[in-house]
């Protein structure tokens, strides 16, 4: 049988990698990687595309077996970051007494991208009674003579009618020039929010549009087949047309990459990932199986673009040692990377005979108290947080981060000498050091997502996830875990991404029929970008305060599921009890659906529960709980009986075949009544169902 192959490729700040995965079995049979070509005149994409030949020329597997192609991307970023954008103008319309009030708000003022890149639009307004594709086309020819390259269109009430947005959309494009809408970028009222995403958007268009064309035409002179799916913002993929229309949508999308390759490859229900680079690292959320996602803020300003929540902190596995009037100072921000040396714990324990420390500025104008470690050649070498893990034994064999533990020590006698110090005294001192910026991030993610501590896990990723997680863990006394093939994760989440779309709308008093509505926009879009129907999945949300209704939709775009092992029960008890941290015996199949099963033990009074699928990922985990089962037909009436035993606001979920929905969230009864019918449309009538009421129910 003819083998099928996924590629992922993933851009990072030193390194283009990518990854050839089997499609059946999922497994990695392949790494490469390119230097990431910062300076090409054609930018990072240069990069992307020649680690892509490298894959097909060094794997030998034909081009027409590969059934899915994507790749991560930071020109989004990097051009808003360098304030290499395009000039944009904005033509603002509306009619009536709305009329003043959006002229106001059309017309966005300086955008600060980073410090000293300022981005201004022109603008021009168009009263509705006075728009034709003759007076636009005259607006947009004013903004073209004041420097303008690209058009955004945005309507008051574009959300409900985008019928002014794309007239102004034909006048642009009978005069050569691109055209952001502002309904393009999203469905919710504000037209100021509205519109600084559209300009956003709008002055990356030009730039990503050439990026999109080049690497499209390499892929295809390769003869690959397979659409190209480009990495999204919020841990999911596009495909090319896609990009094309909203390149804003690309932004972090490195990321976005390593917590689907953490969600994808180690299955994890609830945790703080941290991508772990050689200078910064990345921490955010996950919850409920799915990473915990934000509006942006670029230059202080609200958009309407969804992210990962992903904090930076600027230290990593190859941050240096600083140190300041004899005593151990900073670790950070400058790596070894940056000063072009290479990490101590890598070289070879004889050439630390007799070494010396030299401190040094590893870029102009840096202070001079960077730890470098002079060997007896005169090569000099960083001492950064990873020799100080391999000192310790805390970077263990098998991770990225993994060096020679004796080398390690070796270098880092001439500065325990020069602090005062033992070798063990000072290594710790500098893990702890890097660890004080990172702890403080995590106390505060796990509280303001209410992630019970008992439960969380932190999830390590990236080549310097071993040098900093692990101290990290046993200084929070948290459960930590280093993914498998940790250095190329991000490219293994790009290459194993699902299609996803996120409709948004303001409903008052969500009716089933909106929300069905809304689901069905989720799904068809999914679908028109390559998901295959029948494993697309829509959850929905209701944010009962704001009348924000989100449904987003996910889907694979060429998975093999025939050759997967389906896990049995025993199976499934025995990834509850690993994550419970009980043994086999004490946990038990609670209850089950066709495609789930609740796994539950007893544990000093509390029930926590593990929900999981065939495919033995953990779809669902909470501290206390306790699982009620009903069946389509009498979902609705098993939720008003459980809704009325509440002794707080409710906090539940329900299980439908492979689906796992969340009611909680300050939902009213009304609202999970029409969530739960929605999910449950077109289910038999006897087919199970199961609720997990959370601490909070009364028992």
């Amino acid at each position: 049988m003819t083998k099928a192959y996924r590629i992922g490729i993933d851009v990072g700040g030193t390194f283009t990698k990518a990854v050839l995965i089997d499609n059946a079995t999922l497994q990695v049979v392949g790494r490469y990687a390119v230097p990431t070509t910062h300076a090409h005149e054609r930018g990072v994409s240069a990069g992307v595309v020649e680690v892509f030949h490298a894959v097909l020329d060094r794997s030998g597997i034909d081009p027409r077996d590969v059934v899915f192609l994507a790749h991560s991307t930071t020109q989004a970023t990097n051009a808003l970051l360098e304030g290499d954008v395009a000039p944009v103008g904005v033509i603002g319309m509306a009619g009536g007494a709305a009329a003043e009030l959006a002229r106001a708000q059309s017309q966005i003022g300086e955008i600060e991208l980073a410090p000293g890149h300022i981005l201004t639009p022109g603008h021009r307004f168009i009263a509705a009674e006075g728009l034709s594709e003759q007076t636009a086309r005259l607006a947009i020819e004013e903004l073209q003579q004041e420097g303008a390259r690209v058009v955004v269109a945005t309507s008051a009430f574009a959300v409900d009618d985008n019928a002014s947005e794309e007239m102004v959309r034909l006048a642009a494009a009978s005069l050569g020039l691109p055209v952001t809408c502002g309904h393009e970028m999203s469905k919710l009222y504000g037209l100021a929010a509205r519109t600084r995403t559209a300009v956003i958007n709008a002055s990356i268009l030009p730039r990503m549009i050439d990026t999109a064309a080049m690497t499209e035409a390499s892929v295809h002179e390769a003869g690959i087949e397979a659409p190209l799916m480009i990495m999204r913002g919020d841990g999911g993929v596009m495909d090319i047309r896609e990009m094309r229309r909203r390149p804003a949508m690309t932004m972090l999308s490195g990321p976005a990459a390593s917590v689907a390759g953490a969600l994808m490859h180690l299955r994890v229900s609830d945790g703080i990932y941290f991508e772990v680079g050689g200078t910064s690292t990345n921490i955010g959320v996950i919850r409920n199986g799915r990473p915990t996602v934000k509006y942006a803020r670029i230059g202080g300003h609200e958009t309407h673009l969804s992210s990962l929540d992903v904090r930076v902190i600027g230290v990593g596995g190859g941050s240096m040692v600083r140190v300041r009037e004899g005593k151990l100072g900073d670790i950070g921000p400058r790596s070894a990377h940056i000063a072009g040396l290479r990490y101590a714990a890598f070289a070879n324990a004889e050439v630390f005979a007799g070494a010396t420390v030299a401190l040094i500025r590893p870029r102009d104008g840096d202070p001079a108290d960077y730890v470098a470690i002079r060997a007896r050649d005169g090569e000099l070498y960083a001492f950064t947080t990873t020799c100080a893990a391999n000192a310790l034994g805390y970077a263990k064999s098998g991770v990225h981060a993994y060096g020679d533990p004796e080398a390690a020590r070796t270098a880092l006698m001439p500065l325990a000498a020069l602090l005062g110090g033992s070798v063990e005294e000072i290594a710790r001192g500098i893990l702890q050091q890097a660890a004080d910026k990172v702890m403080p991030v995590v106390d505060q993610l796990v509280a303001e997502y209410g992630l019970d501590r008992d439960q969380a896990m932190l999830v390590g990723e990236g080549g310097g996830a071993g040098a900093l997680i692990p101290f990290v863990a046993e200084r929070m006394d948290l459960a930590h875990v280093i993914s498998k093939d940790a250095e190329v994760i991000s490219s293994i989440g790009v290459a194993l991404a699902l299609v996803r779309e996120m409709v948004e709308r303001v409903i008052p008093d969500p009716q089933p029929e909106d929300l069905k509505a809304i689901r069905r926009e989720a799904f068809d879009a999914v679908v028109r970008m390559g998901a295959m129907p029948r494993n697309v999945e829509v959850t929905i949300e209701i944010d009962p305060y704001s009348q924000h209704v989100r449904a987003t939709a996910v889907g694979a775009v060429e998975m093999d599921s025939t050759s997967r092992t389906v896990i049995s029960e025993d199976e499934a008890r025995a990834i509850a009890a690993r994550s419970l941290a009980v043994p086999f015996e004490a946990a038990y199949v609670a209850a089950a659906t066709d495609r789930m099963r609740v796994i539950q033990a007893v544990i000093a009074e509390r029930h926590p529960v593990r929900v999981i699928d065939l495919d033995g990922t953990i779809r669902l985990q909470r501290g206390d709980a306790r699982v009620a089962t009903s069946s389509v037909e009498r979902a609705v009436d098993t939720l008003e009986q459980l809704w009325a035993g509440a002794s707080s606001p409710s906090e539940m979920a329900l299980v439908a075949g492979s689906h796992v929905i969340d009611l909680a969230g300050g939902l009213t009864l009304d609202q999970a009544r029409a969530i739960t019918r929605t999910e449950l449309e077109g289910l038999a009538p006897d087919t199970t169902v199961l609720f997990v009421v959370m601490a909070g129910l009364r028992r």
